[in-house]
């Protein structure tokens, strides 16, 4: 399969806002958009976007995996970024749509489609650098995918920076595309430094998020991971993972975690790290880079209980285990 988001079906779902209403949506040609050159977002980063996935079950329906998260959490960071308000029933309409038409998009286990809804501000004003764009434009992109890491036994090389931030603490919870460039700089540097997969932003000490997922420590009977603030994403594959290992019966702890604590418990026996997001699922990490030394987790595999919860959650996402959770929408 194409490198991870590189296909597309043909078509997507768009809407656009004119400052009064919301246009019908339509599905168009999804190669191309009409923007002018001095459209907002352009300019001054009006845009938002999500993430989801469409799964194929044994017996051949596609479900999508929490949509309405999703679809709320676009209309959070549209406001957070004072774009247009966002219909959720009208997009979560969009997607529905968009699936049901490619529906045979949809790959067979493991693959998925990722949905893309995005959400752009369109006005022509170059003057508006200290105000918001009045018109927008909501579209919703499909893009039939394999796992966004390598599976088997491969595991990640984390570097911890206790310098840098992923991005300004009071953007956190908006998934805009700022937030992603703001950390290439250092992420680029940290693959050529250290041949590190990701950076894992710690500033002051401070255990938040990498580049693009969530991070969890697992150790003893415990996970930990950073409680919900503004500073970063609150992602919802986090949220389901946190769900089930509960039921699993560890202790979930969402609390602040310490670079010391972090380095201390991950050189325990058994223990383990990984990344969550809609892409990532739930990918183990096998070392963590620190002060310019490797630090292993465990014996630098994945580990049982990591194996365990990416397992549970893709079971339910692909219908072999029970939707106990009411997380899935059939298409």
């Amino acid at each position: 399969m194409s490198a991870f988001g590189t296909q597309f079906v043909p078509e997507m779902a768009l809407t656009t806002f004119d400052g009064q209403q919301w246009s019908d949506p339509s599905l168009v040609p999804s190669n191309s958009i009409l923007l002018h050159p001095g459209a907002h977002v352009l300019h001054y980063a009006s845009t938002c976007f999500e993430g989801l996935k469409a799964f194929t079950h044994p017996d051949g329906s596609r479900h999508i995996f929490r949509m309405d998260q999703n679809i709320a959490r676009l209309a959070q960071s549209s406001r957070l970024l004072s774009l247009p308000e966002v219909d959720e029933a009208m997009l979560r309409k969009m997607i529905l749509d968009l699936v049901i038409r490619y529906k045979d998009e949809v790959p067979a286990p493991p693959g998925t489609l990722y949905l893309r809804p995005t959400h752009i501000g369109t006005e022509a004003a170059i003057g508006k650098a200290a105000a918001p764009s009045s018109q927008s434009m909501l579209y919703v992109l499909a893009s039939p995918v394999g796992d966004y890491f390598a599976g088997g036994d491969a595991t990640l090389r984390i570097l911890i920076d206790e310098v840098g931030m992923r991005c300004a603490p009071h953007m956190g919870m908006v998934k805009s595309g700022g937030n992603y460039a703001s950390a290439l700089q250092m992420l680029n540097k940290a693959r050529v430094e250290h041949k590190a997969d990701q950076v894992l932003f710690c500033p002051d000490g401070d255990v938040q998020e990498t580049a693009a997922a969530n991070f969890m420590l697992i150790e003893g009977n415990e996970l930990v991971t950073k409680a919900l603030d503004s500073t970063f994403l609150h992602g919802v594959t986090r949220a389901s993972v946190l769900t089930l290992a509960a039921e699993m019966g560890l202790t979930v702890s969402e609390r602040n975690l310490s670079v010391a604590e972090l380095i201390e418990r991950s050189a325990q026996p058994g223990a383990e790290a990984a990344l969550s997001g809609t892409a990532a699922i739930l990918t183990p990490v096998g070392t963590l880079i620190y002060q310019g030394k490797d630090c292993t987790l465990g014996t630098g595999k994945p580990g049982p209980v990591t194996i365990k919860l990416r397992k549970a959650l893709n079971d339910i996402q692909f219908g072999i285990a029970t939707d106990r959770f009411s997380w899935l929408t059939p298409v």
